[in-house]
């Protein structure tokens, strides 16, 4: 009889196992072998006595290309022309930071407007009341 815990891990809802290990064991995950969106690891534990435990955890996997869109949010009821701003990129190599595209402009917020044109009010109304 083995004197050892044993994990088994799995991914999702497969049948087949990506490790079964002695227990403790460092593991390392490749999620590029993994489609983008949600998932799930599920780790079984099983004590020298046949005892069974399991943790299930799930995880988001994000390795294509980043996607920014701004003009539209989650759930909006629209009508009509909508503009938008579509980007999306890249992470690289990971060893090397690509700065081209890397970055989603954006418009500048009307309250931001409204606050500049509201100053350069007052300033204009401080000179003109200063000077006479």
């Amino acid at each position: 009889m083995d004197s050892k815990s044993k994990i088994i891990i799995f991914v999702d809802d497969e049948i087949q196992p990506i490790g079964e290990f002695d227990a403790p064991v460092n593991f390392e995950l490749d999620t590029r072998k993994l489609t983008d969106g949600l998932h799930q690891l599920k780790i079984v534990s099983k004590d020298p006595s046949g005892k069974e435990g399991i943790r299930i955890i799930p995880f988001t996997v994000r390795n294509g290309p980043a996607i920014t869109l701004d003009g539209l949010k989650d759930n909006d009821v629209v009508d009509g022309i909508l503009p938008m701003m579509i980007n999306a990129y890249g992470k690289g190599n990971q060893k090397q930071f690509l700065i081209f595209g890397s970055e989603t402009p954006k418009n500048v917020p009307s309250w931001l407007w409204a606050a500049i044109i509201v100053f350069v009010a007052w300033a204009i109304y401080y000179i003109i009341t200063s000077l006479g």
